[in-house]
């Protein structure tokens, strides 16, 4: 099915790296015109070419010859009247004004020169002799240019403005600019530009490839922007240096995509930038409302034509909290757990306690609190036995998860203890009058509150503390007892969704322990998540299954993220999600569970607001202390209005 992307608050962007042949404009200015109308075929709206890429960067004293000036003018004009239906482009040239000569970016769009930005740091060290040729861009004497005629804008103080689309604003840099200690880039994104592109010729050598790469995230990360960089390829002169045709785009510090190096054909690479995301982040750093731009710019319009694709090209993943890469998932496991146990280490430290009390259940949550308790014992050198883990079979206790329970208290050397829950219950059935037989909510959280209270009153009397178990997840939907299981002293899971939770216990089971533990483990990782307080099936398995009631976590997971962490409108997030769990689940699917993460979202957040101490984790946190500071009353209708499918 084929969208606008607009709709959507994107853009489609090309960096190309053209072959091309040094000094030859008119095979330059066919192999350009090629690569543009395929990317158009591709869907980009804007193409960003390498530096000088009409006449050749390395020409050297060939730019003094009239004969190439005059050539690369006429292309200009040629490429000018090419872009009347064709994506906006960038290219790279060289042209003179006040007897100077200007290593320029000009960009063309709907059949007209827009403008023209004069590189503003020539380097002229090592293998580089810009200053031999061109002039800085500060040495300019006019504002304007004159091309065939006609005055057009120029100067280092030039951002375009999409004339339909507010969220895009164009900066430009030439190579260098981006390599110096206050890259214009910079002061750019703070008069507005969304979208910073940077022409270049940038030789290889050995390390440079990666130096680039961290440059070019970055920069787009500090400027809370995307970064396109297109790279001339190895057709240029190779007399001293070679070329790579490393280009690359990225957005707000995540690389979205960069060309296979070292190909003299044409390369070509897209990605689809999200101008909106990026506003949002500005609107919420205050370190960039803060800031001002260093200069006044003048703002140019410039037309820019509809993205109508089929496809999404830029990193979308099922589960946005868990790395696709095994090695990336593991560093990100392993620091995750070092910032849970760190957390309760200086907790313990803090009040000088030595003991803790767990609720134990066999599940994946106390599974992987019980695991950050004994690795900060461990760290602070005390004894395990000071962990005091309770098992507390209920109604709904299967013989799987409390022999998980049992067999990992004991195989970790903590104070083990079985209580049971099963008379207790009972008589307050019987105190408040409730029929046993009726398993409604009543049925349900009765048990959850016996249990804190059980883990509460242990603690006092062991003079320890009581570690939560519920993760991020559960605290985003609600699930969990209003002061049942949503109570503790210090909770350790409150920053870990439950997507991320499972990868958790099994890096545990393969990089942490071993042996029956990592049995163990892996064992719970199996087993479906359920909080057991209905009665177990005829079988004796789990009969009551969290995600039948509250939908996959999966989902809630990725709703979580992009309406929490990027603050995305409910058609946007339905609308990646149907691109991401397609195959996975129908339309109607996911704008139900999506409707029911907003009811649920708004209507718990009065368990958030009360929520005990616990450490951030990652980018979304909901601590009422911290990230995340919600009304309890906020009125959910104007999101589900959004949802109904003829809004």
């Amino acid at each position: 099915m084929a969208f606008t992307l607009k709709t959507y608050g994107m853009l489609r962007l090309a960096v190309v790296a053209p072959e091309l042949r040094v000094g030859d404009v008119d095979f330059n200015l066919a192999q350009i015109c090629a690569c543009v109308s395929k990317a158009r075929e591709s869907g980009a709206a804007i193409c960003l070419l390498p530096e000088l890429c009409l006449t050749g960067y390395t020409c050297a004293d060939l730019f003094f010859q009239p004969l190439l000036q005059q050539k690369t003018l006429e292309a200009l004009h040629s490429l000018a009247e090419f872009s009347a239906d064709m994506p906006a482009l960038v290219v790279g040239a060289p042209l003179a004004q006040g007897g100077r000569l200007f290593n320029c970016a000009v960009l063309l769009a709907a059949g007209r020169i827009c403008g023209v930005l004069p590189k503003t740091f020539l380097p002229n060290r090592g293998e580089f002799y810009e200053q031999r040729w061109f002039a800085a861009a500060t040495e300019r004497d006019s504002d304007f240019l004159l091309l065939a005629g006609e005055p057009i804008p120029f100067g280092e103080d030039l951002l375009f403005q999409a004339a339909d689309f507010p969220a895009l604003c164009l900066g430009i840099e030439v190579c260098e600019d981006l390599w110096a200690v206050e890259p214009p880039s910079g002061s750019q994104a703070l008069a507005g530009a969304t979208l910073l592109l940077n022409l270049s010729a940038s030789p290889e050598s050995l390390g440079k490839q990666d130096y680039r790469r961290q440059l070019v995230a970055s920069q787009s990360a500090r400027c809370l922007a995307a970064y396109a960089y297109a790279s001339a390829g190895p057709s240029e002169s190779s007399t001293d240096l070679v070329f790579s045709g490393h280009s690359l785009i990225a957005e707000n510090g995540q690389l979205l995509i960069e060309t296979e190096n070292f190909h003299f054909d044409s390369q070509l690479a897209l990605a689809d930038i999200d101008l909106t995301r990026l506003l949002g982040e500005r609107q919420r750093n205050s370190s960039f409302t803060n800031a001002r731009a260093r200069r006044s710019y003048r703002v140019i319009e410039f037309s820019c034509p509809e993205s109508v694709v089929t496809d999404l090209q830029r990193p979308l993943s099922q589960t946005p909290f868990v790395p696709a890469a095994v090695a990336e998932r593991s560093a990100r496991c392993q620091e995750i757990f070092a910032l849970q146990t760190s957390g309760l280490m200086k907790r313990l430290r803090h009040i000088g306690s030595q003991k803790v009390v767990i609720g134990l259940s066999g599940g994946l949550d106390s599974t992987l609190a019980l695991l950050v308790i004994v690795r900060a014992f461990d760290r602070l050198g005390l004894p395990r036995s000071g962990i005091h883990a309770l098992t507390m079979p209920g109604f709904g206790t299967t013989i799987r998860t409390r022999s998980n329970a049992e067999a990992l208290a004991e195989l970790l050397g903590c104070h083990l203890r079985v209580i049971s829950i099963d008379a207790a219950v009972r008589q307050h059935f019987v105190d408040i009058g409730h029929d046993p037989a009726r398993h409604d909510l009543t049925y349900e959280n009765s048990q959850a509150r016996e249990r804190t209270q059980i883990l509460m009153d242990v603690a006092n009397q062991v003079g320890g503390l009581v570690i939560g178990t519920g993760d991020l997840s559960e605290l985003a939907l609600g699930w969990c007892t209003y002061n049942g299981d949503h109570m503790s002293m210090y909770a350790v899971n409150c920053g870990v969704p439950k997507t991320l939770v499972r990868y958790l216990v099994q890096w545990c089971a393969e990089s942490e322990f071993e042996g029956e533990i990592s049995r163990v483990l892996h064992d719970v990782c199996a087993t479906p998540v359920s909080p057991e307080l209905l009665p177990p099936d005829e079988k004796g398995q789990i009969g009551q299954l969290t995600e039948a009631v509250v939908g996959p976590y999966v989902l809630h997971d990725f709703f979580l993220y992009y309406f929490v962490r990027l603050h995305y409108p409910p058609q946007k997030i339905l609308w990646l999600a149907s691109l991401a769990f397609g195959d996975d689940f129908s339309a109607a699917e996911l704008r139900a569970w999506l409707k029911g993460f907003y009811q649920r979202f708004f209507s718990q957040q009065f368990k958030r607001s009360c929520l005990p101490d616990g450490p951030k984790i990652g980018s979304i946190a909901l601590s009422p202390r911290g990230d995340w500071r919600m009304p309890s009353d906020a009125c959910v209708a104007l999101w589900l209005k959004e949802l109904e499918p003829d809004s």
